[in-house]
């Protein structure tokens, strides 16, 4: 298996707006956490089915480890070290893209960055995601826009030179001045990668409730709209390729593969991996994976509840949850879906390899369809959205299920 993901689901604090599987005040449990997650990476190290390149695109991935979270730094460098040993026995880190999730709250101290480094871990994703204190409060996070720039600062010190930082926008009280002010000062730090994400409001959590409450309000569409449109022009402006929706990447460095040219190396690989729909495994409380070969397509989760995983885990069996059959008819939908994230979009050649047939046979009509209302476009063997597209990406999406 090329691609491994690793879910670490402890926070200091959860944020307002997240929904993820993650879990505060549980930092007694982090050992025993640790220890089953190790057991259930070699259990998986022994029976993963091998999954082949099913395109030029997706064969010019290199291997890939992602821990996300919750907060994967709130391990001990011990802790994180045992953990990777365990995962290189289902992808060796020699030649791998490691990435791990990072709060600035977490991270403050170059002899720890140093030692992740030392690790293996070769890509930091910092979540910053503002840089104006007040918001940052709001939205629960425990660290300051002071913090986070000496994270930043700390890390390339370290010896990181593939850093991610992550921002949003669209959010409670923001403007579009401060949002430019954020713009035009991020671009300065010479970072490698940005993936900006306008606020999903997600049911179940603090700041819904806020919202529903009339306690706070969001900027509406058109002006969250015009944060986006002003992001893709200033990031453009200094020299930032945006290869997905979301994800910005230098682009003054290029890859030496030919396949997905229009990528910059920067890009993230293990993101890229999920985009074009590759078979990958994953690992830890409430992880899912995604596995297509060995004859019987599935989707899978791990228990999510950390207690129940570190008890299904520590058993000696596959701490599963559910085991969702993918169709035929799942995988060419999911293709194309997440396929479109990508400002190259969907390859002919790709569509092909990865589904087993030709898309103009599959989705021919709606693509005609898509192309007359301007959403889409077809250029050199690619289905892609256009910048009209973009900002309609859920409905262009919907039409391939």
């Amino acid at each position: 298996m090329k691609h491994l993901y690793i879910h670490i689901p402890f926070c200091h604090r959860r944020c307002a707006y997240c929904d993820f599987n993650t879990y505060a005040n549980m930092d007694d449990r982090i050992e025993a956490y640790v220890v089953a997650l190790c057991a259930e990476l070699r259990l998986l190290a022994e029976t993963v089915v091998p999954a082949p390149p099913t395109s030029a695109d997706a064969a010019s991935l290199p291997p890939t480890i992602f821990l996300g979270g919750g907060t994967p730094t709130m391990l001990s460098l011990d802790q994180m070290g045992r953990v990777l040993d365990a995962a290189s026995a289902i992808v060796p880190l020699e030649g791998a893209e490691v990435s791990s999730e990072a709060n600035p709250g977490t991270v403050l101290g170059r002899d720890y960055l140093r030692g992740l480094r030392q690790l293996g871990v070769n890509r930091l994703s910092m979540g910053v995601q503002s840089l104006h204190d007040p918001t940052l409060r709001m939205l629960g996070r425990i660290h300051t826009a002071d913090e986070a720039t000496r994270s930043y600062v700390e890390a390339r010190e370290a010896g990181f030179d593939n850093i991610n930082l992550d921002f949003i926008f669209g959010m409670p009280g923001q403007s579009h001045a401060q949002w430019e002010a954020t713009l035009d000062e991020i671009v300065t730090w010479e970072v490698d990668h940005f993936s900006l994400y306008s606020l999903i409001l997600e049911e179940q959590t603090p700041l819904f409730a806020q919202v529903t409450a009339g306690r706070v309000s969001l900027p509406d569409d058109d002006a969250t709209a015009a944060m986006y449109e002003a992001a893709m022009d200033r990031f453009a402006a200094a020299g930032y390729v945006q290869y997905e929706i979301s994800n910005f990447a230098r682009g003054d460095v290029l890859r030496e593969s030919t396949a997905l040219p229009e990528i910059p190396s920067r890009a993230c690989a293990h993101n890229l991996a999920y985009w074009l729909n590759s078979d990958y495994i994953a690992a830890g409380a409430g992880a899912y994976g995604h596995i297509t070969a060995g004859g019987s397509p599935h989707r899978y989760y791990d228990i999510l509840a950390v207690e129940g995983y570190i008890a299904a885990a520590g058993s000696g069996g596959r701490p599963l949850a559910e085991t969702i059959p993918l169709s035929a008819a799942d995988i060419r939908a999911e293709t194309m879906m997440m396929g479109l994230r990508l400002n190259v979009g969907v390859s002919e050649d790709h569509f092909a390899g990865r589904c087993g047939a030709r898309l103009e046979e599959v989705y021919g009509e709606q693509i005609a369809e898509l192309v007359t209302q301007g959403l889409i476009e077809r250029a050199d063997g690619r289905v892609r959205l256009t910048l009209r597209g973009r900002m309609l990406g859920n409905q262009v999406f919907l039409r391939f299920l």
